[in-house]
């Protein structure tokens, strides 16, 4: 079963979904393989996007805008998803990657950026070696249901409550 990939999924409201795959997208590329990190609804500027300079067989692209999304996406949020979500597929179909990240791919199917289906049959198309992580709030059950590991993160206490920011290096 080494050689099998699977698919992993992290959800929930606490803090550390992207740090955890960022994670073991390090453990991966350290063991010598490639690895693909995908941010869906993300094109700030984070500490992360660093990384592809400086580790060999790593490669990150971002598929959003300079903005969180609250309330109603716009025109321009779901054209950067729709892209993205084409770009996954060439991605996942090619075979070049061994770990492939989805990150806030589930904020993503929340905003309704698009359809839970073109996930499902994204995921159809993953090839039997490559791993796939998914993450995000809110996995739509079906992604859940696809998924072979789950792990939701559950808020327990966090000092953003009391006005602390995002820390660079940190949080971002």
């Amino acid at each position: 079963m080494e050689n099998k990939g699977y698919i992993q999924v992290y959800t929930g409201n606490g803090k550390g979904k992207t740090t955890a795959s960022l994670g073991l997208s390090l453990r991966a590329v350290c063991a010598g393989k490639k690895v693909f990190f995908g941010q869906f609804t993300k094109g700030m500027k984070y500490s992360e996007l660093k990384a592809a300079e400086i580790l060999p067989n790593f490669t990150m692209e971002q598929f959003g805008g300079d903005h969180f999304i609250f309330g109603t996406p716009t025109k321009a949020d779901k054209e950067q998803a729709m892209k993205g979500l084409k770009r996954a597929e060439e991605v996942l179909t090619s075979g070049e990657y061994d770990v492939v990240v989805f990150d806030e791919i589930n904020i993503a199917l929340f905003y309704e950026l698009f359809d839970v289906k073109d996930v499902l049959e994204l995921l159809d198309k993953k090839p039997e070696k490559t791993e796939v992580i998914l993450t995000g709030r809110y996995a739509k059950q079906e992604i859940i249901d696809r998924a072979d590991l789950v792990t939701e993160m559950k808020e327990i206490k966090h000092y953003y409550t009391q006005g602390v920011p995002a820390r660079v290096g940190i949080e971002s």
